[in-house]
């Protein structure tokens, strides 16, 4: 069975309104944090649980109207990730990849192939990334290359090896960023994505990613040596990260929400585990844990924290609609100028970012402090919190989120779009 017909016999439920979608996630975050640390201290890929994301109709959340799809707002879909990452922050990353490139094709692939992959995606289908690479001078530098046959009949050869491709394990279409140095056809020298069925010939999935957390993402190294790629397959990048899109405000925000649903699943798991299993200190006299003052004192300031954080989310996720809706074209944002709303939405989740950034892990590690020596034990999987925010906060540093924040603030410069921001 080829990925494209498996990802067909799923029966993937159509959610109809925002509602719907946050109570669907809801329930699924429940179901989800049965076993979360189990499937972390074993490192047991959740690959039933990824089924059920894909039958519960969530990864279709933002298929075009005109596709059949709910197509919902950017802000919308990162409480939906919020949601889920509090439960287990690897399934929440999972998908990342899965609508960052749903994203792109919306913006930048023809209308065949956008029909392809959005009716895939309504049926239950996945995608994951194989863009970042090892041994490059920076992240950005890209040596898997697109290689035109010497027919010239439309087709290439992909040749290279990725790392850090979230998702790959349990993905039926693989969208991989390569170069083409020659022109060919219509196509010039540049960066295009390739989507390929993840069970093609010539592609190599490894499982061999080891990170400290996040542990069961399915991170790991994919290899392509000579896999047959068809001009109708390739998306040009270019017009999604050169031009006020939203592109990369959109795929940040999704990061925040990661962040954010962390440190809120991290509180969640503390206060339960106070109530449970923790015993008052001696010297506050009372009979419980909660009701030992400085503890009570300490959740409080931890709560605001946390609320802070979901806070700037929610505003940022407001500023990344207006731009996306802006940048579209959307009735009712007449008048509001691209570029400016654009870049207004890349400082708020730069913004957002940075203050999840200073919760997400403090947080994971006040878990300890409140809840007592009994909270160390290996037994407990409480460190997973830890490990989660620690591993997912390095995906690209805020030390730039405040450069950029700081240049917009003093002279006015509109952050990059570059897609990291």
């Amino acid at each position: 069975m080829t990925a494209v017909s498996q990802a067909r016999s799923r029966a993937a439920t159509r959610i109809g309104t925002d509602a719907e979608a946050l109570s669907v996630a809801r329930e699924l975050a429940a179901e989800f944090a049965v076993g979360a640390a189990e499937r972390d201290r074993e490192r047991r890929l959740p690959r039933a649980e990824i089924d059920r994301l894909s039958e519960s109709g969530l990864l279709a959340l933002t298929v075009p109207a005109r596709f059949g799809g709910l197509d919902v707002r950017p802000s919308v879909l990162a409480e939906v990730v919020a949601i889920l990452a509090a439960a287990d922050a690897s399934i929440a990353q999972i998908p990342h990849s899965h609508f960052v490139y749903l994203n792109l094709v919306r913006l930048s692939a023809g209308h065949a192939l956008q029909e392809r992959i959005f009716t895939d995606v309504l049926a239950g289908g996945r995608v994951a990334n194989a863009q970042s690479e090892r041994g490059g001078k920076t992240v950005a530098d890209i040596s898997t290359r697109l290689s035109p046959t010497d027919g010239g009949d439309g087709r290439f050869v992909l040749d290279g090896e990725k790392f850090y491709c979230t998702g790959s394990l349990f993905a039926d279409t693989l969208a991989v960023l390569a170069r083409l140095d020659v022109a060919a056809g219509d196509l010039v020298p540049g960066e295009y994505v390739a989507f390929i069925p993840a069970d093609a010939a010539g592609v190599e999935i490894v499982d061999d990613w080891d990170a400290v957390g996040q542990r069961t993402t399915g991170s790991g190294t994919v290899r392509f040596t000579g896999v047959t790629v068809g001009v109708e397959d390739l998306v040009t990048r270019a017009p999604a990260t050169s031009t006020p899109t939203g592109y990369g405000a959109f795929a940040q925000l999704l990061h925040v929400a990661i962040d954010v649903g962390i440190a809120r699943g991290a509180l969640r798991e503390a206060a339960e585990f106070v109530r449970t299993k923790s015993r008052p200190w001696f010297e506050a006299e009372v009979d419980r844990a909660v009701d030992d003052p400085l503890v009570v004192q300490r959740f409080g300031e931890l709560e605001v924290d946390v609320a802070t954080a979901e806070a700037t989310l929610a505003a940022a996720g407001r500023r990344v609609d207006t731009a996306v809706g802006a940048a579209s074209g959307e009735s009712g944002r007449a008048g509001v100028d691209a570029s400016l709303a654009v870049a207004e939405a890349s400082i708020a989740v730069a913004t957002a970012k940075a203050v999840a950034d200073r919760v997400a892990t403090p947080v994971a590690s006040a878990l300890f402090e409140v809840s007592g020596t009994r909270s160390a034990a290996a037994g407990s999987g409480l460190d997973r919190y830890w490990r989660d925010a620690r591993t997912h906060t390095l995906h690209d540093p805020v030390r730039w989120k405040y450069q950029h924040i700081g240049r917009w603030v003093l002279r006015g410069e509109e952050p990059p779009l570059h897609g990291v921001i």
